[in-house]
């Protein structure tokens, strides 16, 4: 395993990107991209925050990604507008840094079918046992509170946040953004019960149902999982 690979990512169990990789296969081809352009700088300004060791600022990379002076110097500055804002702040000094949860036979239930999965997650900041709230930071091209809220709902965070709260058992949970346009800092709170939550939910128990009909108990850890099935059958939830 190269260095920089975390064995997270080898872990047996079904995570919320594996799931990512199965509605990938019912995804327009553009915002495949947009997705995978979110997720690369993302992860250069979630090392630098929770992860610093993972930063090579000499050679400019981080966790095998190769990054320009320009995008450095705009992480820079977003971090720095991150530890400016008192909630933030706040939720990086009292965290557990990329907390990985893990749950054998994980219940859920879809369309009247309940079916169980090992599943598990690693979070940002998880802050549970002291401030009783966790939450994850994100990179936005969002300008305004009301475009990172869109933006919530179209990159499935809602699912994630829902995915993680149900691992763990939490009631609690927050959104951080930080604008990749103007390094403003927005939060998301979201509540178990709420209708932000509960869209999150949804959305993770169709996926999940459909992992389970293709997979069964199986995550895929570090190997490429096979294309070998009928997109159809899978659009008809058989």
């Amino acid at each position: 395993m190269e260095p920089w690979k975390d064995p997270y990512y080898a872990l047996p169990q079904v995570s919320n990107s594996d799931l990512s990789w199965l509605k990938k296969k019912f995804m327009p081809y553009e915002k495949i991209i947009d997705l995978e352009q979110a997720y690369r700088f993302g992860t250069l300004i979630d090392c630098m925050i929770t992860e610093p060791h993972k930063v090579d600022y000499f050679q400019l990379t981080c966790a095998g990604n190769k990054y320009s002076a320009d995008e450095f110097k705009l992480a820079e500055a977003m971090k720095k507008s991150f530890y400016r804002d008192p909630l933030a702040r706040m939720m990086a000094e009292n965290s557990e840094y990329q907390k990985i949860s893990i749950r054998e036979g994980f219940e859920i239930e879809y369309d009247g079918l309940a079916f169980q999965l090992d599943v598990r997650c690693k979070w940002d900041l998880f802050a549970e046992p002291k401030l009783k709230v966790s939450g994850d930071i994100k990179s936005t091209t969002a300008t305004t509170q009301k475009q990172f809220e869109e933006a919530v709902r179209y990159f499935d965070y809602d699912r994630q946040r829902a995915w993680y709260m149900d691992i763990e058992g939490t009631n609690k949970d927050v959104l951080i953004g930080i604008s990749k346009k103007n390094c403003q800092v927005f939060k998301v709170p979201i509540e178990r019960g709420s209708e932000l939550y509960e869209s999150g939910k949804r959305k993770y128990q169709e996926l999940a149902f459909r992992w389970w009909c293709l997979f069964g108990n199986e995550g895929a850890g570090e190997q490429p999982l096979q294309d070998e099935w009928q997109t159809e059958d899978i659009c008809n939830g058989r």
